[in-house]
């Protein structure tokens, strides 16, 4: 047996497989952060209005939220090796043509196609490393492949800051093309070839009901930044569609044998505790990944690339804690450890929230180093408690449920703090402290979902996984499984 290494405990295999798919998912983790710097740029070079660049955005996370749905038949049918291997030639593809489009028509075209070979990179990542690493390791698996996910949100706008400043925006595209190559390359020589290939037939119906209904969801949260809010038409009809087709879908699932997102999930009680987590994380750490820049800038007053400099501690304090989290988690159980990642989160918080327009740069830069801590942790030990006790077999569905789960929460929760700001800032006046009273107090709600997140976090097994060797509760036998 290859010995494991002694900083992580895990084996050199293992550690090599998490490298090559952490630099395949790094590719569109960065693109995400990198484009939203670009935006502006972009619109005054194609002479378009800001209704039509969001587009751009909007496209890409539609396709994402729609292509989902697809992960778990297409790994069993194709093999996971070839459906990664497609998934970066399809975002490598949409990269290039989006760095070569004529109009804004033809860039939202291919930021499409980009969104397509996006939306299967993460949940195919989780499938090969949770099944690879089984329950066990499983904390410390996450804590490394989680790492991006903190950092390249937060390295982002600095990144793209660079590139605006230097180079055509364009090359904010054309970057993605030797990370994808190398990732190809690597993962060509190094993943393992799948050997089973499965027979089942895809589920059609229900494809055609949840794939529609989360881009009408994803769609609807996209458009509460806008005057009026939660309230509009725009926003409210493609909300209860989605969620109509949600319920349906759900209806489906539950009665089809081979849905193409198995619901029954829910019945596992630790795993419906991460999942809520999961959701109410979007305004924990996407939503403040979205209120933090805004912030610098605009109440502090900061240029975009100083504002990424300024946002590297929280990154810091993530790295800092995911390897401790990671091991703790294996050890203890997810439970102890998101508890005191999420208070461990709020107290990071809570400076930004006393609305002071002159805060030390100092002690805001200590806080998220805390707060980027606690949050780093929380995370690590949610993942894993996802697919802590689960079957093999129901790993590819966890993965796009879970992805389904963080994508629409992440939307929900940046769509939420958008609307709170915008209100506190048309409440307030415009001086500085005005200004700095309407960031407090959407920073508090960020606080209050944080000590909100403390209930569902009770739901999350307190001990650590049992051995590979013991059997696992499935949806279909387990209603309520505690996991204790």
């Amino acid at each position: 047996m290859a010995r494991a290494n002694k900083t992580t405990g895990l084996e050199p295999e293992l550690r090599r497989l998490m490298w090559i798919l952490i630099i395949g998912t790094s590719a569109a983790l960065l693109d995400t952060t990198v484009v939203n710097v670009a935006i502006d740029t972009m619109r005054q070079s194609l002479n378009v209005p800001v209704s039509m660049i969001q587009w751009v955005n909007t496209g890409y996370l539609l396709a994402l939220g729609m292509v989902i749905p697809l992960t778990t038949w297409a790994v069993g049918r194709f093999g996971a090796k070839r459906m990664w291997l497609f998934s970066l030639a399809v975002f490598l593809l949409g990269s290039v043509l989006s760095g070569l489009s004529w109009d804004i028509g033809s860039l939202i075209a291919f930021r499409i196609l980009q969104g397509v070979g996006g939306g299967l990179l993460v949940p195919i990542m989780q499938t090969l490393l949770v099944q690879a690493a089984g329950p066990q390791r499983i904390g410390r698996v996450m804590a490394v492949v989680g790492m991006p996910a903190m950092i390249v949100p937060i390295l982002g706008p600095f990144v793209g800051g660079l590139i605006i400043s230097n180079l055509s925006w364009r090359w904010i595209f054309y970057i993605n093309v030797p990370i994808c190559l190398i990732a190809m390359y690597l993962a060509w020589r190094g993943l393992p070839r799948s050997t089973a290939r499965s027979s089942k037939p895809l589920d059609v119906r229900g494809l055609l009901l949840l794939s529609p209904a989360l881009a009408a969801l994803l769609f609807g949260l996209s458009q509460i930044s806008g005057h009026g809010g939660f309230g509009r038409l725009q926003v409210l009809a493609p909300l209860l569609a989605g969620a109509a087709l949600l319920a349906v879908f759900a209806r489906h699932a539950l009665r089809t044998e081979e849905p193409v997102v198995d619901v029954r999930l829910f019945r596992i009680r630790s795993f419906t505790g991460a999942a809520v987590l999961l959701f109410i994380s979007g305004l924990s750490l996407y939503g403040v990944l979205m209120l933090l820049p805004l912030y610098y800038q605009q109440l502090r007053g900061y240029s975009a690339l100083t504002t990424g400099l300024l946002l590297v501690p929280q990154g810091i304090g993530g790295i800092l804690t995911r390897g401790l989290a990671g091991r703790l988690t294996d050890r203890l159980g997810p439970r102890p450890v998101v508890l005191v990642g999420m208070a461990v989160t709020a107290l990071g918080t809570v400076p930004f929230a006393l609305g002071q327009p002159h805060a030390n740069n100092v002690l805001l830069d200590l806080c998220l180093v805390v707060r980027g801590a606690g949050l780093g942790a929380a995370t690590v030990s949610v993942m894993a408690s996802a697919f802590q006790s689960m079957q093999p077999s129901l790993v590819p569905h966890a993965s796009s449920a879970t992805r389904i789960v963080q994508q629409v929460g992440g939307s929900f929760g940046t769509a939420l703090l958008a609307v709170v700001l915008q209100g506190q800032i048309a409440d307030h006046a415009a001086d500085p402290a005005g200004r700095a009273t309407a960031f407090g107090t959407t920073f508090l709600w960020t606080i209050a979902f944080a000590v909100l997140s403390l209930v569902p976090a009770l739901l999350l097994p307190r001990r650590a996984a049992k051995s590979a060797g013991t059997s696992a509760p499935t949806p279909a036998t387990v209603s309520t499984s505690s996991a204790e």
